[in-house]
């Protein structure tokens, strides 16, 4: 064998063996990828995970009104858990996770109803941040769910649903009201992730009881959320790393960012529903909701809060924004015009 040929041979071999290294390390990338934004346990660990959050909170309007009626709403809530009944209720997804909410009791002075609220946390979240909502729902009379959704809170899991997987897990819920109470009338609230995942359960068959849905700040798909953030997080275009990390998360999670999409789900939906937004929502665009109000064949409104940011609507205008959500709800849950 000549000298060139050795040559081109070892050449051949030192190729081949750097585009293998960079393969692994491509892949490895995007699976990591998967674990950095759907594992809580991992965003925790990275140096990024800091930086990301002060982003995320830098990015929200920041004005006295709005801090001024947060802090309101944050004390009035206090006062209301320490007197509430509630209770921890536990169950076991179909793929053998525990999840775990909680559920507001009305008193019993107060009457029979048959009104339930299931409030529905965001990204990276907990059942506690439904609290302010579930002190609303129950002055208006209803008796409220806030579940933890899977790998977040008390919830099992080994990835986030983003909506998709929790739409199943929430039905769980839903069963659970109707055995304590076969005439239930039933709305389902959620804010950003769960207001995505809200529209995702919209569009399964549900039945009879649940009577609304409230989405505020939800985006249309879980795969246009995350090619949005690669480039406003970690600052990388999405092609083709996010189509390869989708891959892994097919292989390790078992669901698919593309179907996880509340726009599709919108079209299916027989449930009327409000969508509400913050005009100045930097993480999760209002004309996300302008576009699932336009799919939706659904009864529906659609309500901006103007100089709102991600998940501000209820804090800028909380007259505004619960007004909507009550005269709405007059439309379609019985005896929702007068509280119990």
């Amino acid at each position: 064998m000549s000298k060139i040929k050795k040559n081109t041979k070892r050449r051949l071999r030192i190729v081949i063996a750097a585009l293998l290294i960079l393969t692994v390390l491509y892949l490895a990338a995007a699976n990591f990828l998967v674990s950095a934004a759907l594992v809580p346990a991992t965003m925790e660990k990275l140096e990024a995970f800091e930086s990301i959050t002060q982003e995320s909170v830098e990015a929200l309007v920041h004005t006295d009104d709005i801090e001024a009626n947060r802090q309101a709403t944050l004390d009035e809530t206090a006062q209301w858990l320490e007197s509430v009944s509630s209770e921890r209720l536990t169950a076991v997804s179909e793929d053998g996770y525990e999840l775990v909410a909680k559920v507001f009791y009305q008193d019993e002075s107060a009457g029979e109803t048959h009104k339930w609220a299931l409030l529905l946390h965001g990204y990276t979240g907990w059942k506690e941040e439904m609290n302010p909502f579930a002190h609303w729902y129950y002055e208006q009379g209803y008796q409220v769910i806030t579940p933890d959704m899977r790998c977040q809170g008390e919830s099992e899991g080994d990835f986030i649903g983003m909506g998709w997987t929790d739409r199943k897990d929430n039905m769980i819920w839903l069963d659970y009201i109707l055995e304590q109470d076969p005439d239930a009338e039933i709305v389902i609230h959620g804010q950003s992730m769960g207001g995505a995942c809200a529209l995702m359960m919209s569009g399964e068959d549900l039945g009879s009881n649940v009577k609304a849905v409230i989405s505020d700040c939800a985006y249309t798909d879980a795969y246009s959320m995350f090619k949005k953030q690669m480039k406003d997080w970690f600052h990388l275009p999405s092609f083709p790393l996010l189509d390869t990390a989708n891959l892994m998360l097919q292989l390790r999670g078992g669901y698919d960012l593309k179907d996880a999409s509340a726009l599709e789900q919108v079209k299916k939906s027989k449930i009327p529903t409000l969508f509400i937004h913050g005009t100045e929502d930097e993480m999760v665009p209002y004309e996300m909701s302008q576009e699932l109000y336009d799919a939706a064949v659904c009864e529906k409104e659609l309500f901006l809060v103007e100089g709102a940011g991600h998940a501000q609507a209820p804090d800028k205008d909380p007259e505004g924004y619960y007004g909507k959500v009550e005269k709405f709800l007059e439309k379609h849950v019985r005896g929702a015009q007068t509280n119990v």
